[in-house]
This record gives structure tokens, sequence and C-alpha cells, in this order.
């Protein structure tokens, strides 16, 4: 709780700066998307003959998993310009460390956005390049009608990149073993059961990772708004009730999930209990992939099996899941190299950035060869996945995606209240109202 009252502090200063950087004149953030108008001279400015343009790329995938490969290759083709791949742990403290290494100056040509809450910041913070002086690329083309939900104010800071998704992992052999199916969808209700029949002895029937804990609260947001017909908080949101109640009983009830204190308290590592076979669900996105290819470090002896996020909604017309397009790389708006970084993130997006579908991301640019991505993917590990529903997740799903939009602060503040509830030092009507306050109260002030 003391780095969140000290970010806080951080963010002011953050936000002081870019003032200051809008007042400079320096920015661009006034150009009509495409124009081409207000390119700043850092962008335009060409570097001398023979010297060599570095580069560094900060992003939150470990090296090993990707990034590493990819920036070889970079280097190997092009001898003026040479890119270093600098990883930032992708939570609060990382990202607070980026945040802070571009206020302070030190060197950050490109980063990779993972929500929109944090591009939100860095744009109002004058961190980012606006893209349109940039006009020999398409974003719209080459990434699909996805895309859009990326812009701010109409304008693109970044490229989204990969196309982003989240499930529900399985152990195949486990759900054949209880005679269980491979939902192709599903109610938070249903797998509760599963978690249920699952079970073994002391052993949890479902696991999640944090990153995607509340994606169902958002998932009913996105769609029924974050607000209602008056303006006021939804934060009430029968679904949102329904959530809270679900997953308390999973872990108080049926002790078939850990409870969150468990969970927080002791860095639960649940990518390692899922391919250990000691849990046979787990809540995750795409990244699962760069652990499970590794037979070295996470040996396993099943098949995994893929399901879409289950919703809360009961019907599935009414439901939208997280996913789209994910992995938003910005431009530095203060590298002295930003026509140098526009070449490597254009190279990258069109299919440079293939090395990076071990790990499970694949490429969302049409101009790359995703046949191939996915290959990669799997590498030699391609029979130990069912297929089809890999397939399934990945490609042929067409539910509705929102893309997590909310601010930071919100995302913060109803984390503070629904902790609580979960940790019983607070009723779930409590929670409800709270978060409902709360969010009001932020709303009114902002």
């Amino acid at each position: 709780m003391k780095k969140k009252s000290w970010f806080a502090g951080l963010t002011t200063l953050v936000l002081a700066a870019g003032v200051l950087a809008g007042c400079s004149g320096n920015g661009n953030n006034n150009a009509p998307a495409g124009s081409g108008a207000g390119a700043s001279s850092s962008a335009s400015t060409p570097t001398k003959s023979g010297d060599t343009v570095k580069l560094k790329m900060w992003g939150g995938v470990p090296p090993e998993a990707g990034p590493q490969a990819v920036v070889d290759a970079w280097n190997k083709d092009h001898p003026d310009i040479q890119v270093e791949y600098v990883r930032y742990v992708n939570d609060d403290e990382g990202n607070l460390k980026l945040d802070t290494a571009m206020m302070t100056g030190q060197d950050v040509d490109l980063f990779v956005n993972y929500t929109m809450s944090h591009i939100a910041k860095r744009v109002e913070a004058g961190f980012t390049a606006e893209l349109s002086q940039f006009q020999d690329y398409n974003i719209d083309e080459k990434m699909g009608p996805d895309a859009a939900g990326w812009k701010i104010n109409g304008k693109y800071y970044g490229i989204p990149t990969t196309k982003s998704s989240f499930f529900v992992a399985l152990n195949k052999d486990a759900l054949d073993a209880a005679n269980l199916p491979v939902p192709k969808e599903w109610t938070w209700d249903e797998l509760r059961e599963y978690a249920k029949k699952l079970k073994s002895g002391d052993r949890y029937g479902f696991i999640q990772h944090t990153e995607p804990y509340v994606d169902p609260l958002d998932s009913v947001l996105s769609k029924e708004g974050y607000t209602k017909a008056d303006g006021a908080s939804n934060m009430d949101h029968p679904l949102v009730r329904k959530w809270l109640e679900t997953l308390n009983a999973m872990m108080a009830e049926d002790k078939t999930t850990p409870p969150l204190g468990e969970q927080l308290t002791s860095k639960m590592p649940v990518e390692q209990i899922f391919l250990s076979g000691e849990a046979p669900m787990l809540n995750i996105g795409a990244w699962l992939l760069r652990s499970s290819n590794n037979f070295t470090d996470f040996p396993r002896d099943f098949k995994i099996a893929f399901a879409p996020v289950p919703r809360l909604a009961e019907n599935a017309a009414d439901y939208v899941t997280r996913g789209g397009l994910g992995d938003f790389i910005s431009i530095n708006s203060k590298s002295k190299n930003q026509q140098a970084a526009w070449e490597f993130l254009k190279w990258y997006a069109d299919g440079g950035m293939a090395p990076m579908a071990a790990g499970g991301r694949l490429p969302a640019s049409k101009d790359a060869d995703q046949e191939a991505a996915f290959e990669s993917m799997i590498g030699d590990k391609g029979d130990t996945y069912d297929r089809e529903s890999l397939m399934y997740v990945m490609f042929e799903n067409t539910t509705p995606t929102y893309v997590r939009s909310v601010p930071q602060e919100v995302v913060d503040m109803r984390a503070q209240e629904y902790e609580k509830y979960f940790l019983g030092s607070q009723s779930l009507d409590q929670t409800l109202a709270a978060m409902t306050s709360r969010h009001n109260d932020f709303m009114k002030n902002k």
C-alpha cells in the first residue's frame, strides 16, 4: 500500500511534466490522425551517414520467451539500427519503473502497454508519440477493426501487435477421467460444478492467475455500461454481485479455489501448480504457452485443452469477453530516434515478432504468416495439446471482445473493496455500496 501512495505522488509529477511538455510546443497531439502534420523534429531528423542508431525497447515478456530472438533477428539485418530489449515486470511496481524511466529521461525508445488504463495515463503525461506523423502504414487496414479499441480521442499512440486470447486451460486427462467434455461456451455456475467434480483431496479444482482475476466484472460492465442511464455508477449491477458471490462461495464453501488471502500472501505460482497436475483448471491468458512449452522447467505428462472464459450472463448473446488485440507498442515522444523506432515497429508488427508466438503471442497483422506463427506457438509439443480446442479459443470463437479501458484509479479502488470482501472483513452489501460510492466520487472529482 505504501507503494501506491508514492505512485500517486509520482503520477502528479508525471502529469505536471506532461503539461510542461505540452506547453513547450514540441508535441503534435493536435494533428489530425493520418494527416502527417506536426511531426516532431526528433522524428524527422536524419541520422548522420555511418552512425549506428541504438534503440531500447521495454516490454514485460522475459527475453528468453521471444523478445531476444526478435531483436537478434533485426540486429543481424540492420547494422545501422541496433535494438536492445529491456524487461520490466508487468505489475504495479514494474509499470512504475517504466513510467519513472520516461519521466527522468532514461533511455526508452519503444515500450509495450498491456492495458488501456496504462496507455491512457502515458498519453495524458505526454510520454507517447502520436502516430499520424508517419503516413506509410495503415493501422486499421493492417490490424482490422478491433484496432480502433486502442484509439484515444480518435488517434493512435501505438500499434496493437498481437491477437490477445484469454481462456481456461484444462487438464484434458483429468476431464476425461471425470467424463467431462471440453466446453465451447459455459457459465461460471457450470465452471463451479466442474471444479467440485475435479477437486481431489486438499487440491483445488480451479485456480487463477491474478492478471485476469477481475475480467468477469469488466465483461459485465463493458457490455452493460460502467454507469447507469442517470450517470450514476453501475458497480452494484446484479451480475457484479453474482461474480462476488460465486467466487467467494468457491473459496469458502466449496474450497475448490484458493482464498484470495492465501494467493496474495504466498504469491502462489499458479502456472507451476497447473502444469504439475496439482490443479486441473487455470484461468489465464495466452502467455501460458511460454511455460507449457518449457518441459525443462515445467515437465508434464498430460494433454492441455482450452475453453473460453465462462460468462456470468445467462444468455450467451449478452456476453463479451476480454480479448481482441493486445501488446500495444508505443514510441516515446521524447526519443531522439523516433524515425528509427518507427521502422523497427513496422517490421515487428508485420511479422518480425514471429518468435513471440512460442510464448502464445500471435501477430495481429494481416501481412504476418499466421499458420507459421501457430506452428511456432506449439513448436514440437503439438501432441501435448488438444489442437481443436486451442484453435477454437485462438481463432474460431466469435464472442465479441473488449479491451479493459477503465481508469487505473478505478481498478485500484474496486480491488481494495472486493479484497475486503474476499478476506472476510466486509459484507457483500457493504462491498457493493463502497465500490459504487467511491466510483461516484471518482467521476464527480474527475
